[in-house]
């Protein structure tokens, strides 16, 4: 059997980190305040608003809810955002997407101010992570999955890591962040020929191709490290991975579960680039 590697330590762990920044904030005239920007009532965006919420409340983040009807004006949601940049008192923003199909999302992304990006959204943070130069923060989720590697202590330095998943949410980004830790990346996705050799090469796996159990035995090698990000609905109703659980659980070193692995840390990333993004307020 894999060992599981559950994301609820890896979060709590970086909470009480948080917790101790927050209260050094505090004592020095600062609340880290997020603004959550969302556009009608998706179930999806609601379901991480309220983990978003609580996890900030544990933290010591304030909150600023910007709710917008889903027949909103673009200007309005222009506006908004306008506002949000303006107000030195908040320090980071998570607009949810994907934004209701009349308005122009990248007009949106692009007004967002990179240095209260912490969503990994604008231009200027994708510039941060694949160039290094830029303001902003990596996509939470990208985040999560380097904050799992590291609390279970594997060393990416000389690592074969196979990612399958080609979005700027998470598999181009990660990519970059898993460079940036000297592993050896392989960039996949649904078109690639023989993904199957592809994944069994990995050292590390991690599937984020957004289709239900599409990573099954044929992909795995024994002793691999096997990070799932998808979050999908299954044929029963299920929530199940990317990846199947029961192939994995069979054959690999370790593996994430779903629900309860990388989708438990993102919230936790999510406040950490808040509070970063405060301590620069003060620098």
């Amino acid at each position: 059997m894999a060992e599981v590697w559950k994301g609820a330590p890896v979060a709590q762990a970086l909470t009480e980190r948080l917790i101790l920044r927050a209260q050094a904030l505090a004592a020095r005239g600062v609340i880290p305040t997020l603004a959550i920007l969302r556009v009608g009532e998706r179930p999806e965006d609601l379901s991480y608003e309220r983990g978003a919420l609580k996890r900030c409340e544990k933290v010591g983040i304030a909150v600023k809810q910007f709710n917008l009807p889903a027949d909103a004006a673009q200007e309005a949601l222009m506006e908004t955002i306008r506002r949000i940049n303006d107000d030195p008192a908040i320090h980071g923003c998570l607009m949810f997407r994907p934004l209701p199909g009349h308005m122009d999302e990248k007009a949106a992304c692009a007004a967002l101010a990179p240095a209260k990006d912490v969503d990994g959204i604008t231009a200027g943070s994708l510039a941060a992570v694949f160039a290094g130069a830029g303001e902003g923060y990596p996509p939470c989720t990208a985040q999560a999955c380097m904050e799992i590697l590291a609390y279970y202590g594997c060393d990416l330095t000389g690592k074969r890591v196979t990612v399958v998943g080609r979005s700027l949410v998470v598999g181009r980004p990660l990519a970059m962040l898993l460079l940036h830790k000297n592993a050896t990346v392989t960039l996949c996705h649904t078109r690639t020929a023989d993904l199957a050799a592809e994944c069994r090469r990995g050292e590390v796996l991690v599937a984020a191709a957004g289709k239900a159990r599409v990573i099954g035995a044929d992909h795995l090698s024994p002793g691999q490290l096997v990070l799932d990000v998808g979050i999908n609905v299954d044929e029963t109703g299920n929530l199940v991975g990317d990846v199947d659980f029961a192939a994995a659980d069979a054959v690999a070193g370790a593996v994430t579960p779903v629900p309860g692995g990388v989708g438990a840390v993102t919230t936790s990333v999510l406040a950490a680039h808040v509070i970063d993004a405060a301590e620069k307020t003060l620098s």
